[in-house]
């Protein structure tokens, strides 16, 4: 039998990117473009920057994933497109183009919870159901845990309260004069450092009644420590290169902290013994490397995203299967939901 295949888009952010999956959850195409060159002077995504980019590539990107999986829209059996959360420029870019298609080729639609998608990776990467789960998500714009009752029931347990743990590392990144994005070069500079040597806040660390997270006085801490209180100019600021490392390894061991151990705390409420790991901080070694050593200590099933797909791509678009299968399509007056974070569904 001819397999169902779903064109599956990504524009919630700065990557436009496009995948063709199937009913199985063989990708047979993922095509992802990056727009970190555009932003990386900025030390950040710029909205109306990263939108006119999508504008640009959203049509080839879609034309290059189809030529790699060998299709044309023909053989493409419904179009799935990531509606929220994200910037609403972007959004509007990929939503824009799933409709025509959809409308053009009588296909029918599907909408996917751009955060949910990010679990959903960790489904296709480990090729065996992982539902139930504790699912956390750690990336630019959002820090949530999940309980995850299958793959279409999400509830919403845990989120930061202000930044997100990628954002933390962004804005670190550009106080120690490491380039954009912040992530990758806060954890190359943190390999020569001393996690122990600046003591810094871990929020709600002790909290034991709440699963939320908060970045902001981690970032405000590593200013201060910088700069001291009330002081915001960096411009005459030189910083030895090994306090930039121990300051880089405090930093991210704060954040791998929290991370860690409110995702345990989740498991614990929950009941869980599956947790899944997604978003672009997933990517970290040091995350991942503590999340691997507490599991074993916990006997908890971990499955972490490969770093593939931890940033934003559109094979996590494959959670439209499940969508698909339960005959869950949108009618073409599907609008963008840019600030929403869905509490269950």
């Amino acid at each position: 039998m001819t397999p169902t295949r779903i064109l599956a888009l990504e524009t919630s952010c700065d990557e436009t990117a496009a995948a063709v999956v199937t009913d199985s959850l063989d990708v047979l195409a993922s095509v992802v473009a990056s727009q970190d060159e555009l932003h990386r002077r900025f030390g950040g995504v710029v909205p109306e920057i990263a939108s006119r980019a999508h504008v640009e590539r959203i049509l080839p990107v879609i034309d290059q994933t189809l030529s790699n999986a060998g299709l044309t829209l023909d053989q493409i059996d419904a179009v799935a497109v990531a509606n929220t959360p994200g910037l609403a420029g972007s959004l509007l870019v990929g939503l824009v183009a799933a409709k025509a298609i959809c409308a053009a080729r009588n296909l029918p639609l599907i909408a996917i919870d751009h955060l949910q998608a990010h679990v959903y990776a960790c489904r296709v990467a480990s090729g065996h159901d992982v539902f139930p789960c504790v699912g956390l998500i750690a990336s630019g714009g959002h820090t949530n845990l999940y309980d995850c009752r299958g793959p279409l029931e999400f509830e919403l347990l845990g989120a930061t309260i202000d930044d997100a743990a990628g954002e933390a590392f962004d804005k670190v990144a550009a106080m120690l004069g490491l380039p954009y994005p912040g992530g990758p070069a806060i954890e190359r500079a943190a390999a020569a450092g001393d996690p122990k040597a600046y003591d810094l806040p871990r929020t709600f660390l002790r909290d034991e009644r709440r699963l939320d997270f908060s970045f902001s006085g981690l970032k405000t801490a590593v200013r201060y420590t910088l700069v001291g209180p009330g002081k915001s100019d960096f411009s005459k600021l030189r910083l030895d290169p090994q306090r930039v490392a121990n300051l880089a390894a405090s930093f991210q061991e704060a954040v791998v902290d929290c991370l860690v151990d409110k995702a345990f705390l989740c498991l614990r409420k929950t009941g869980r013994r599956t947790l899944c790991v997604g978003g672009g901080v997933a990517a970290n070694g040091r995350l991942r490397e503590r999340l691997e050593a507490r599991s074993r200590l916990e006997d908890v099933q971990l499955h972490i995203a490969p770093p593939r797909l931890c940033t934003d791509n559109a094979v996590m678009g494959a959670i439209a299967v499940e969508r698909f299968k339960a005959s869950e399509f949108e009618s073409l007056d599907l609008d963008v939901l840019p600030g929403v974070v869905r509490r269950t569904g």
